[in-house]
């Protein structure tokens, strides 16, 4: 299932929201214009590396780029100059490819817009920003001597899902259900479809354990996981308004 909207509109305009897509696009747009060997550095350079962190080390680019990329010509000036805990931050705004990038930033918008309402604008961003830490962290747990590079911001929107979930679950969201060649559409509740991607998630661990794939699942699972336990603390003292759906056409 893909979702492409809901029927949940906003009280105010998401302006941390359009703010974080923006920065998320242009970060994306500006390394890859620099060409692929330069972009390739950035990922390394910017994203989350477990072994690093733990072992206080900035590992050569080179290295990364003989064993991973077969890539053995001259290579971009990346002095790998931040230190490797500061990735903790800058690996949300890296991302793989147009496909991760647009994967993310569709959930962030169809789903951020309504939990920046609710929190308000600089709660959103300490709350966004904190399950994005809670993401790595979890995957740092899991996976402390890896030496691949972590990026996106999909840890974040994890947090961002279960806030959605918590506060809004009878939302109704619009997905695109693909069957054999053919797309067909759906309108399901949002708790629906939110429990059947976190139960994926849950399900891959075991995968991702062996190694298998590069989706970083133990950061969908912790960005989730703290993005449940802060709403649903503060859902007690501060409940969300009520749902204004439309009518179904």
């Amino acid at each position: 299932m893909i979702p492409y909207r809901d029927d949940n509109p906003t009280r105010h305009f998401p302006v941390i929201t359009v703010a974080l897509i923006v920065i998320n696009v242009v970060v994306w747009v500006l390394f890859r214009l620099s060409g692929d060997m330069a972009y390739q550095a950035a990922v390394f350079e910017f994203g989350m590396i477990p072994y690093e962190i733990f072992h206080h080390v900035n590992l050569p680019f080179r290295d990364f780029a003989a064993n991973s990329l077969h890539y053995y010509g001259r290579l971009p000036a990346y002095p790998h100059s931040i230190p490797p805990y500061l990735s903790l931050l800058t690996s949300m705004f890296m991302h793989g490819g147009l496909m991760h990038l647009a994967g993310n930033m569709l959930y962030l918008w169809i789903f951020g817009n309504n939990v920046e309402d609710y929190l308000g604008r600089v709660r959103f961003v300490i709350f966004y920003l904190l399950c994005g830490a809670a993401a790595a962290g979890a995957h740092l747990i899991f996976n402390p001597g890896s030496r691949i590079p972590t990026v996106g911001a999909s840890g974040a929107i994890s947090g961002v899902l279960a806030a959605y979930l918590l506060l809004y679950p009878r939302a109704r969201v619009h997905v695109l259900i693909p069957v054999f060649y053919f797309l067909t559409t759906a309108r399901i509740p949002a708790w629906f479809m939110i429990v059947l991607w976190f139960a994926f998630q849950l399900l891959a661990l075991p995968a991702s354990a062996a190694g298998k794939g590069g989706v970083a699942y133990w950061a969908h699972v912790g960005g989730f996981v703290f993005g449940f336990v802060w709403i649903l603390f503060r859902r007690m003292r501060h409940p969300p308004g009520r749902v204004a759906f439309r009518a179904r056409s």
